[in-house]
């Protein structure tokens, strides 16, 4: 009986030590007066890199791609269509653009919002014996009729877990870490 009361102390501390990690709390905005059931297509636009990594921005804009189009609520344009309309318009590739450049994207286009943002942290950190990966994205979708942001998450995902730290479990991988993060952003818009 002694035995299952340690253990049932012990399983509550992990519960509450995991829950209270904080690190994977996500930040957002979105705009109640919005149907989002109207976004019908969309463009996800070159992320701004802010790391070391060289093609941080562009791998995580693969993965924020394949989750739009497995979540079967929009339509996403191709990579290299924007690529090519942004060649087009004069609009540097990885740099936010503005207002009227989001209208003109979508008319050029033909889609009712763009996807755009940033990867702020892509690479592995040291935790005393252990490095896991630790990845940092800001996305915001903008309204291409007005050109205003409708909705903007900030979510960050890494480091190692309670049992990998303690116990020696296996931390997850960058690619885990990339998907893990872009999920739980994403999910803050279907929310709604």
């Amino acid at each position: 009986m002694r035995y299952l009361k340690q253990l049932f102390t012990l399983s509550v501390i992990f519960l509450l030590i995991s829950a209270c990690g904080g690190r994977g709390s996500p930040s957002f905005y979105i705009n109640q007066d919005i149907d989002f059931s109207f976004f019908k297509r969309v463009a996800v636009l070159p992320l701004e890199n802010f790391t070391n990594e060289k093609f941080a921005g562009e791998a995580v804009r693969q993965v924020v791609i394949s989750e739009l189009l497995a979540s079967g609520l929009v339509d996403v344009v191709c990579p290299g269509d924007v690529n090519t309309a942004f060649e087009t318009l004069k609009i540097k590739s990885g740099q936010s653009p503005n207002a009227e450049q989001i209208k003109t994207v979508g008319k050029t286009l033909n889609v009712q919002a763009v996807i755009m943002g940033a990867v702020n942290k892509y690479g592995e950190i040291r935790e005393g014996n252990i490095s896991a990966p630790e990845v940092s994205i800001t996305l915001m979708m903008a309204d291409t009729g007005s050109g205003s942001i409708i909705w903007s998450v900030t979510k960050t995902r890494g480091g190692a877990s309670f049992l990998a730290k303690h116990f020696g479990a296996r931390a997850d991988t960058m690619s885990e870490a990339v998907l893990k993060v872009v999920r739980a952003a994403i999910h803050t818009l279907y929310e709604y």
